[in-house]
C-alpha cells in the first residue's frame, strides 16, 4: 500500500519523530531512546515516514541515519495554504462585525 504525507503526520508518534529529525540526523536505535515504545514499532513509523519519503536514509559504515526531507512538507503547506487564507477572510470579517457592534453600542 502506497502511504502519502497526510497518512503518515496523521500519527503523533510520527509526528514527534520528524520533530526530533527536523533537529539534526539521527539513527533508529537514537530515535527509539525518545519513545516507550518498542524498538520495532519504533521501525516500523520510520519505515512510513520513509516510503513517504519525509524522512531520506543515508548509511555512513555501519549506521543507518534519517534524515528530515522538508520539501515533502511543501505538499503540506501548500493544501493547508488554501484554507489559511479563507479563514482569515472570514476572521477579518468576524473582526469587523465586532468593531460595527462595539461603534454601535457606544
Amino acid at each position: 500500500m502506497r502511504r502519502d504525507v497526510f497518512q503518515a503526520i496523521a500519527d503523533p508518534t510520527r509526528r514527534a519523530i520528524l520533530s526530533l529529525l527536523a533537529l539534526h540526523a539521527m539513527t533508529p536505535n537514537a530515535v527509539a531512546e525518545h519513545f516507550e515504545s518498542s524498538r520495532q514499532a519504533i521501525s516500523k513509523h520510520i519505515k512510513i515516514l520513509t516510503e513517504c519519503q519525509l524522512v531520506n536514509q543515508k548509511q555512513t559504515g555501519r549506521e543507518i541515519y534519517y534524515h528530515f526531507n522538508p520539501q515533502k512538507m511543501k505538499e503540506v503547506d501548500v493544501w493547508v495554504e488554501q484554507f489559511r487564507a479563507q479563514w482569515e477572510d472570514r476572521f477579518n470579517l468576524l473582526d469587523e462585525l465586532l468593531k460595527n457592534q462595539n461603534h454601535k453600542k457606544s
